[in-house]
């Protein structure tokens, strides 16, 4: 009997396809997600953005959102400290910021508090800061997330220039800076949240003013 020998045929295997960049991806996605909270705060409030909003919004599945955040609060949350490396980002910061020390504790602190009020009204921050502080008031995990994450590390600049300036003889040696700038910082931030009166670069400057030199008569 013949044998039937299968003539070799020679396969060319076909190039594997490369795969999707997972990581890639899921940023995509985290970043579709942080500028839809943001957009959504800022164009219907807090109350009325929600988490199937955001999604849609996003593009992206509600289960997407739940398997990386488990409220609005903590999609806003990671958002907004998001918007603010983009900013340092475009800003070309390589060091730490820290408030500029030119030798005049005056000028220096009525030249940051000038570019808080600048922020506090920027529309890309006032929303989400807002909706932010007022969670924090009855979401107390949130509120001491906002806490250490986004004021703290702000209030401590003004701690550094201030313990300069006593290192300099500008201001007393045993106060304490960190009660100090509360005598600025937080008028500030009560009538921005509060509505109470307006704030301009000159109500900035009065507090600057009130703070280092007091009000009793010398």
């Amino acid at each position: 009997m013949a044998t039937i020998r299968k003539s070799a045929r020679t396969t060319t295997a076909a190039p594997e396809r490369p795969h999707p960049d997972a990581t890639r991806r899921s940023q995509r996605s985290r970043q579709a997600i942080y500028d839809a909270a943001l957009a959504l705060v800022g164009e219907v409030g807090y109350p009325k953005t929600t988490i199937e909003g955001i999604a849609a919004r996003a593009g992206v599945g509600k289960q997407t959102i739940y398997r990386w955040w488990s409220s609005k609060a903590e999609v806003l949350l990671e958002a907004f400290l998001d918007l603010g490396e983009q900013a340092v980002d475009v800003q070309g910061q390589d060091a730490p910021y820290a408030i500029p020390d030119t030798g005049d504790i005056a000028a220096d602190l009525k030249a940051v508090l000038r570019a808080t009020v600048d922020q506090l009204y920027d529309p890309k921050f006032e929303a989400p800061s807002r909706a932010l502080a007022a969670e924090g008031l009855v979401n107390e995990q949130l509120g001491r997330e906002f806490v250490a994450k986004l004021l703290e590390p702000s209030l401590q600049l003004h701690v550094d220039r201030l313990r300069a300036a006593q290192a300099a003889g500008q201001v007393r040696p045993e106060i304490d800076p960190r009660i100090a700038l509360e005598l600025f910082v937080s008028p500030l931030a009560q009538r921005w949240l509060q509505h109470t009166a307006p704030v301009s670069y000159a109500y900035t400057d009065t507090l600057v003013d009130y703070a280092l030199h007091g009000l009793a008569p010398r």
